[in-house]
């Protein structure tokens, strides 16, 4: 598969994460694109030597972390299932791992997390 196979819009956003973190903007990203472009997202990940972890999200589209290796453990360690099923605590720490705002994250975690609290006090 060529870049050219690639959307060129998802194909400009794929290689400016990778350009930004070369030049050491950002230290991991995220990007989903169909599972049709696996072995070109890999090829270029792997000709820049930059770690990278594979999660299917459904039988036409992936999410590929990459960046540096100590984040990428981290994703080995905390996304151990689809994105909408993990953790308040799992997902703030993507959020910041990606470089969200951290205000919008903490008021994310605690809306998530809030309904948890309220029913196991309630229990």
């Amino acid at each position: 598969m060529t870049a050219i196979d690639i959307n060129f819009t998802n194909l400009r956003v794929f290689l400016n994460c990778i350009y930004e973190l070369k030049k050491g903007i950002r230290q991991m990203a995220l990007f989903t694109t169909s599972r049709r472009h696996r072995d070109f997202v890999t090829e270029r990940l792997e000709s820049q030597g930059l770690d990278y972890v594979i999660q299917d999200v459904n039988e036409h589209n992936m999410n590929v972390y990459f960046g540096a290796k100590e984040c990428i453990e981290v994703i080995r360690i905390i996304i151990d299932r689809p994105l909408h099923e993990i953790s308040p605590e799992a997902d703030f720490m993507l959020g910041a791992m990606l470089g969200y705002d951290i205000r919008v994250q903490c008021r994310r975690f605690c809306e998530r997390k809030s309904p948890a609290v309220r029913d196991s006090a309630s229990g």
